[in-house]
């Protein structure tokens, strides 16, 4: 059978671990040659080994997605690379801010930062990516935001801001992007079992004065399914995407959260 991103070629931001590093998984495991973009090389040489495994090509490209000439380096290098074309670009860069924080506690520069990551790191590659999808009249643009962008989030004004913003981010290009045929759709996960979860238990846990498993627990309690997402789960769902089996899906809101904003 013919994978669905079969020769597709990918851009993938916060790349290194995580769900990041699952996208790019799963997106070569359906075909794709993969440009793995985050901060340390490191990581991203590992992922590439794992990418070349599944007989994919793979390109490591260090960049930091809130500098715009290292973003335009990374658009450049891709279609020198691995061939001519960008077809998928999914933007997973991000970070969480502070937590158990309310908004008159915040740094200003702490809400700068998220802010910076995660709109402006959000923007600068969908700005450069986009001439090439536009020229060949295709591509598929995925934004990870979170379903803190769903609802209001106490005492996460920064994150929330910033996760509300790629809704209005998303929507915006889809309607100028469209008349190219390209969509462009966010995906909303709960939160996300890993190293970035247990962090978050741990630092809400400080505060509050629980155990990380409380914390936890918490959170389980509130999902429909009693679950927590994986990075698996948020991987298939950038597939489905990423491929023509969402072909007249865009500007769309897409959640995958066991439950937690029903």
């Amino acid at each position: 059978m013919t994978r669905r991103l079969e020769d597709r070629i990918a851009i993938v931001t916060g790349a290194a671990k995580g769900m990041g590093a699952a996208i790019c998984l799963a997106l070569a495991g359906e075909g794709a040659h993969v440009a793995l973009a985050a901060r340390e090389r490191g990581p991203l040489e590992t992922l590439a080994r794992g990418v070349e495994k599944l007989g994919r090509r793979a390109l490591v490209e260090p960049t930091d997605v809130t500098d715009e000439t290292a973003v335009q380096r990374l658009v450049a290098r891709t279609r020198e690379a691995l061939g001519g074309r960008i077809d998928i670009l999914v933007n997973a860069a991000g970070v969480t801010g502070p937590v158990e924080t309310p908004v008159w506690e915040i740094e200003t520069e702490d809400f700068d930062h998220v802010l910076a990551v995660n709109v402006r790191g959000t923007f600068l590659p969908i700005k450069h990516v986009l001439p090439t999808m536009i020229a060949q009249r295709y591509g598929k643009i995925v934004n990870i935001s979170g379903t803190s962008g769903l609802r209001g989030y106490k005492l996460r004004a920064a994150y929330s801001s910033s996760k509300w913003a790629l809704r209005g981010l998303t929507r915006t290009v889809a309607l100028e992007a469209g008349p190219y045929n390209v969509n462009v759709n966010a995906l909303h996960p709960g939160i996300v079992a890993g190293d970035r979860m247990d962090r978050l238990c741990r630092d809400k846990a400080r505060k509050r004065g629980w155990t990380p498993d409380q914390v936890h627990e918490e959170y389980v309690q509130e999902m429909a399914l009693r679950r927590v997402t994986t990075a698996d789960d948020v991987a298939r769902a950038v597939v489905f995407l990423a491929s023509d089996d969402s072909k007249n899906m865009t500007g769309q809101s897409v959640t995958v959260d066991g439950g937690w904003d029903v």
